[in-house]
Formats: structure tokens, sequence, C-alpha cells
């Protein structure tokens, strides 16, 4: 599943000829609009689905009617199991935005501090994303905030930030 992302999560069925919703983890979902197909992780396998219809039920919600599915019975096989798309067709992302999956093992280069140390994984909070970075004193979380972020260097696997004072302090001491 490495060449993948996660989209979402199938959360319930909607129609007796098959329709679902799925919940999905997006900061654009106006890009699934036109989606053809889906992959689906049925144990531990990653199954594609092909879309014969598709349409916003809420912002963040996704009305889909699969192809291979036809009534409430058959979409018991896919309640709760997770979504997935390739990573080949995410639009590339210029300048400081950044897909979180990309920027893990990124150095963490703040302007004060110097290196920091790697991006270990990004912990998605409701209040405020963070970075997860491991540093020989330990771990040390960095709210993702575009204000703190100055570049993100791609060729050298780098992201350069300039931290408000003390936010760093209280984890190198």
């Amino acid at each position: 599943m490495k060449d993948y992302y996660y989209l979402g999560l199938v959360s319930r069925k909607y129609s007796f000829k098959g329709e679902v919703l799925i919940k999905i983890d997006t900061d654009q979902p106006e890009i699934y609009k036109k989606i053809k197909c889906l992959y689906i992780n049925i144990n531990e396998n990653l199954c594609l689905y092909n879309i014969e219809n598709v349409r916003f039920h809420k912002s963040k919600v996704l009305r889909v009617k699969f192809k291979e599915i036809n009534d409430e019975e058959e979409t018991k096989l896919i309640l709760s199991k997770e979504i997935y798309l390739p990573l080949s067709g995410l639009p590339k992302l210029n300048g400081n935005k950044f897909y979180y999956h990309e920027i893990i093992n990124f150095n963490l280069i703040d302007k004060i501090y110097g290196n920091i140390g790697s991006i270990n994984e990004v912990r998605e909070n409701n209040a405020q994303d963070l970075f997860v970075i491991n540093n020989p004193n330990g771990q040390v979380l960095i709210p993702i905030h575009d204000e703190f972020i100055i570049k993100v260097d791609r060729l050298n696997c780098e992201i350069t930030t300039k931290c408000p004072d003390g936010l760093i302090d209280i984890y190198l001491e």
C-alpha cells in the first residue's frame, strides 16, 4: 500500500440500490468530484471498484454508486472499509504546500536552532496538526502553521521554519 494514499472511509449505506457514503479526509474535496474508481482495503488487499456515479452529500462526504455493487446486501462487504487512491494521481504541489506523506523523513531546520531532526510523522489533531520530529533529546512537536514555514526544499528533503520564541526551547533543555 506504499504507492497509495488514504482518502477516507465508507461510513454507511445510503440507498437500497447499493449507494454508500464515503467520508473523505482532504482539504480539497472538489478534486474528487469526477473520480472514476477507488481502491477499497478488504482484508489488507486493495480491491478496485469502478464508480458509476459520484456526488457530494456534504462538504467532505461523497455519495457513491459503484458499478460492482447493486443492492443493500452487497454494500455490507465494504462498510467501514478504508478507501485509497494511487499516489501518482495526486496533483503536484509547489512552494511551501505539501502532502503529509511526502515530508516524512524530511529534516526540519529552524532558523535559530538549526537542524532539529527528522520528521517521523504528522499527527493530525482537531486543534492543530503537528510535525513529530526525532531529536537526540527526544521527540519534538511543532505545529504545522503557514507562518512558521519559511521554505519546503523537496530536492534536499528539508523544511525550514522560524518558530516562535520558546517553542523549541522546551524540548531542547
